[in-house]
């Protein structure tokens, strides 16, 4: 019997598995930062048709002992409210949680609407928990999602080392969240932060 499948980051071209641990998933459609106190910030999402919640209160909980402003947005979430969110905010990182199977086939869908608009498209995004329903299977998923555009994968049965060191890694975007409140979704004339996949490779 294989053991719980490494975490994997997109460098380059490059899929690379991290060895070490990552995600799971707090409870709530939170409307404001919960304090973190280093002044990033975090979306905690789940995907259109996942229901769960306990993956949500872990993974808050979790990146707010890192630091983080955690902006939970709670189970069901449309796509396009995580995309008006995150071109309001422009979070420092966006943290996708799955638990009913459905995270490749949904995951997919969302990385390339996030991807296809220039203002977000450098946001570092992370999926992670169960991405299809065919157990290790599942595997096969990781390198399409990467490709798609997620900067980190991390497969069911994983820990927390890798995701951790990926979190406390990533640099304060400039102008995050308060310059993004400011600004419309999809307006001419933003966008000059970093080129996408530019978090790429940062974990040791």
């Amino acid at each position: 019997m294989s053991g719980p499948a490494e975490p994997a980051v997109r460098v380059g071209d490059a899929v690379v598995p991290v060895t070490a641990d990552a995600v799971p998933g707090r409870n709530g459609r939170t409307a404001d930062a919960v304090p973190g106190g280093n002044g990033r910030t975090v979306i905690v999402t789940s995907l259109a048709s996942d229901a769960h919640t306990w993956n949500l209160v872990f993974l808050q909980l979790f990146l707010e002992e890192l630091g983080y402003d955690v902006v939970n947005l709670g189970p069901c979430v449309p796509d396009e409210l995580l995309l008006e969110e995150c071109g309001a905010r422009r979070p420092d990182l966006v943290v996708i949680s799955s638990v009913n199977g459905h995270g490749h086939q949904e995951g997919l869908r969302v990385i390339r609407e996030l991807r296809s608009r220039e203002p977000l498209a450098d946001i570092p995004v992370v999926i992670g928990g169960k991405l299809g329903v065919a157990g290790a299977g599942n595997a096969r998923y990781v390198e399409e999602l990467l490709a798609a555009g997620f900067d980190m994968v991390v497969e069911d049965g994983a820990g927390t080392r890798a995701f951790r060191s990926f979190a406390e890694s990533l640099p304060r975007r400039v102008g995050a969240s308060a310059r993004g409140a400011q600004e419309v979704l999809g307006a001419q004339g933003s966008a000059q932060g970093t080129p996408q996949g530019a978090v790429q490779g940062a974990l040791p």
